[in-house]
């Protein structure tokens, strides 16, 4: 892909995430409720396992002739991961990234989705260790005081979300 998240080709997964990777799509999920929290999981991943991450992440598939839009993607995301849909989604941006973990990596370009959810939530023990609601604010602080207990791209995403209007709107919620 380009700096304009514009695909030139398509790679293989082992391919994208050894040794330098090849940059490619991925984002993560920011679900929020009306109580102004946001649903975090605790992470299972193979290279970063067991740091709280935010509702969920994942990659863009491609799906037979055409692509799958970022909004598709994090619709099959959080019903992959925690069982819910008809959620609207939008993108709120993105940001670039280089994670290296011994012969792996991750190399990517990850667009920052979030959407409004208040039902319950039914979260795979195939991709989560648990899970909780929390404050934006509360993440804020727990990720500056805590940093290594994040997965990169929620540390990453978190801040794409602080400088965008909702990130705002969540953290003057608090205040009320």
């Amino acid at each position: 892909m380009d700096k304009t998240d514009r695909i030139l080709g398509y790679a293989p997964r082992s391919l994208c995430h050894t040794g330098k990777g090849k940059r490619h799509r991925a984002f993560v999920v920011a679900l929020y409720n009306d109580r102004g929290e946001l649903l975090l999981q605790r992470r299972k991943h193979e290279l970063f396992s067991k740091r709280w991450d935010l509702t969920g992440a994942s990659h863009p598939l491609r799906l037979k002739a055409r692509n799958e839009s970022y909004s598709e993607a994090a619709a099959r995301c959080v019903r992959q991961e925690f069982g819910v849909g008809g959620i609207s989604f939008k993108k709120i941006g993105a940001f670039d990234y280089f994670a290296p973990q011994g012969k792996k990596c991750e190399n990517e370009h990850c667009a920052v989705i979030v959407g409004k959810y208040n039902g319950k939530v039914k979260p795979n023990p195939k991709v989560a260790y648990g899970y909780k609601w929390t404050r934006f604010g509360e993440v804020l602080t727990e990720i500056r005081s805590k940093p290594e207990s994040f997965v990169m791209w929620a540390r990453l995403g978190s801040k794409v979300l602080r400088n965008n209007r909702l990130g705002k709107h969540l953290l003057a919620t608090e205040e009320n």
